[in-house]
């Protein structure tokens, strides 16, 4: 079953949320400063992340990497969005001698 990715910023608390599929309750475990993986309780399944302090996480302009892995793809409205620009843009290109 495909899920998407959902963001939330909560700027006064400064903590990014990213949920993959509807946001649900979990166990957070840390795996590097102030980055947390949700894990659903009982099948260990990666339900989303959370970055505390996540301004200050990114000030450094160091990458950043995690041990996670996934596979990602495009959502197939927008794959069909972007097919529909396309042949507009590939049309609207065509000049008629």
């Amino acid at each position: 079953m495909e899920e998407k990715m959902m963001f939330s910023y909560d700027k006064e608390g400064d903590v990014l949320d990213i949920s993959i599929g509807k946001p649900q309750s979990a166990i957070s475990r840390e795996i590097e400063d102030d980055f947390f993986v949700r894990l659903e309780p009982y099948t260990h399944k990666i339900v989303g992340f959370s970055i505390l302090n996540f301004e200050k996480w990114f000030k450094t302009k160091t990458l950043k990497t995690i041990p996670v892995t996934g596979n990602f793809s495009l959502a197939k409205e927008m794959v069909s969005v972007q097919e529909k620009r396309a042949d507009y843009k590939l049309k609207g290109s065509q000049h008629e001698d």
